[in-house]
């Protein structure tokens, strides 16, 4: 027989999901007509975020953000363990965050539409433009914007955080933005990988020291493997703790 929260998540939080997306999306797309480098549009994406974990029931708890400057330009990083980390992230960061995502994205109605509208980073990660994505990063501080970045590349199965890949932290320091390592503790007890059940629960949100970055266009392979294991030390900490209990 199918649990409480299986039927909860498939009979109420999907169609209210589908909802909040289909009105935040529509409103998100209109608010690109009139410019402003999508700020209006992650507004939009900041109440999806919202509604989503408050039609979960997640609450979340923010620490370090006074490790921050506002208005500042950073590249997120941090590590992932559920789906919910973006309505995490984008829901308790008081930032105009965007994200590097997969071009398939684009073509998903309204969520798509806002990706490409907005001012996100949308890339074929087959015949990645490399370029591109350097000049779309040098970009972000004009534009008053932040870079949100996983470094994993996918999902943690089992809470620890796995190695980071230093690719992912060239447009950083490319275009000598500073890091944040970011540690999301207990998302994965929310919606596991690989499951579409989702529960109530509590999510640690822990903002660390911004590390500084020198623009360095073509950055040394070695140097980088060395940033992203001092990065995923820093982030790991709290993260493989929780993940330890279970």
């Amino acid at each position: 027989m199918p649990s409480f929260h299986l039927l909860r998540t498939v009979f109420w939080l999907i169609p209210a999901i589908a909802v909040y997306t289909i009105l935040l999306g529509s409103l998100s797309l209109a608010s690109t007509l009139f410019g402003g480098h999508g700020h209006v549009a992650h507004r939009c994406a900041q109440w999806w975020s919202w509604l989503i974990l408050a039609t979960t029931g997640v609450r979340v708890q923010v620490e370090g953000l006074d490790r921050l400057t506002p208005g500042a330009t950073y590249v997120f990083v941090a590590n992932h363990q559920s789906i919910y980390d973006i309505p995490v992230i984008f829901g308790a960061l008081p930032f105009q965050l965007r994200i590097i995502a997969k071009d398939s994205l684009g073509s998903f109605p309204f969520l798509g539409w806002h990706l490409r509208r907005s001012g996100h980073m949308l890339v074929d990660r087959r015949r990645p433009d490399r370029g591109g994505i350097f000049a779309w990063a040098k970009a972000l501080p004009s534009r008053g914007l932040c870079l949100i970045v996983f470094p994993e590349g996918t999902r943690s199965r089992d809470g620890h955080v796995a190695p980071f890949k230093a690719g992912s932290l060239f447009p950083a320091v490319q275009a000598g933005i500073p890091i944040v390592p970011v540690s999301v503790v207990g998302s994965r007890h929310v919606m596991r990988k690989g499951e579409l059940t989702t529960k109530p629960g509590e999510v640690r949100l822990i903002v660390h020291a911004p590390i500084p970055t020198v623009a360095t266009p073509e950055p040394v392979p070695d140097e980088m493997r060395d940033l992203a294991a001092r990065l995923r030390e820093t982030v790991r900490d709290a993260v493989d703790a929780e993940a330890d209990r279970g």
